[in-house]
This record gives C-alpha cells, structure tokens and sequence, in this order.
C-alpha cells in the first residue's frame, strides 16, 4: 500500500459505516448458517462449508456422511416443503435447493404471489454436481450424478446420469442394473 493510499484505507476502518456494515454481516451469517443449522437433523459424519445458507432448518434432514459445498443454499418451504438428502450425499460448490417457489398469476407482484412447497429427496450416494438447482417435488434416486449447471425440475431415476437444463437422464453409472440392460439393446 502506498503512503497516499494509506490516510483513505484508515479513515474507510475508523467509519462508523464500516462497523455497521460488519455488523449486519455477522448477523446475517447467525441468521442463515449458526441459527438454522442448529434445527437441522443431521447423521453422523456431517461436512458442511460455513458458507452454506439454511433456511428453516426445521424442515431439513441430512443423512449420514453428507458433505456439501461451498456457497451452497438449501432452502426448505416457510409452512410444509421438507428437503431430504440421504447417507453419502455429495453436494459441490453452489448447489441450490429449494422446496419452495413463487407462483406467476397476472396481476399480482411476485413478493404477494401464493407459494408453491413441496418435498425434495434426493437419494443416498447423490452426486450434485457444481451450481446445480433442484426445484419443489423433486425426487432423485439413489446412487443418481447430476451434472454442473442442470437444473432438475422433474424427478430422476436412481442410478443414473442426467444434465442440462432442464435435466435429463444422459446415461447410467457403471455397473448399475439400468447400465447393464441399456448395453442389452
């Protein structure tokens, strides 16, 4: 830093505007991560970033030996929608699942709209790759790899392969029984 830039970086700390600005940091940090992940229900073996965003945690079950990323966000519905991830699910960076939606009726601002919940399941040994969204009433099987990028907006079978937007099944894991007939054809 040089000497000139030096007064302006002291006087940006000194601000009262700095302080209060971290201060709405750590509290929003306490409101969506330190809070929420106290209600969550979670099995042994748990990873999970500090950068995770939880929203009503009550509604939120995670299985045994579950990792999920970095600035990822599950978001479980205000009155019903519930988010279930099974043992050995594997979450990557900026994953984003939500068991809950706005509706569209004309007319009506989006913040008014009625909201639509429902559950999401994803399987046990689920593989979600980097920044994929999962949308309400989603279910995904077990033993399913979800590319980067795909948003899933219906349900995916267990054991397969699926990417895009939205996401479709693109093949099936090695070895599973849907591999082995698919190879039949």
């Amino acid at each position: 830093m040089t000497r000139r830039k030096m007064p302006e970086a002291i006087a940006r700390l000194a601000s009262p505007a700095t302080w209060a600005h971290a201060v709405r940091l750590v509290n929003f940090y306490g409101n969506v991560h330190v809070q929420q992940r106290r209600l969550v229900t979670t099995g042994p073996g748990l990873r999970m970033s500090p950068s995770v965003s939880l929203r009503n945690g009550q509604r939120i079950t995670l299985g045994r030996e579950v990792h999920i990323g970095e600035r990822s966000c599950l978001w479980a519905g205000d009155l019903s929608g519930r988010i279930s991830l099974g043992d050995n699910a594997l979450l990557g960076p900026e994953v984003f699942i939500t068991a809950s939606n706005y509706g569209v009726q004309a007319g009506k601002p989006v913040m008014y709209q009625d909201k639509h919940e429902a559950d999401v399941i994803i399987g046990a040994d689920v593989w979600l790759g980097v920044r994929v969204t999962v949308l309400p009433g989603v279910v995904i099987g077990d033993g399913a790899v979800v590319g980067a990028g795909s948003v899933v907006t219906k349900s995916l079978p267990a054991n397969c392969i699926a990417g895009g937007v939205p996401a479709k099944v693109i093949g099936w894991r090695p070895g599973s029984a849907q591999e082995a007939s698919a190879g039949d054809g």
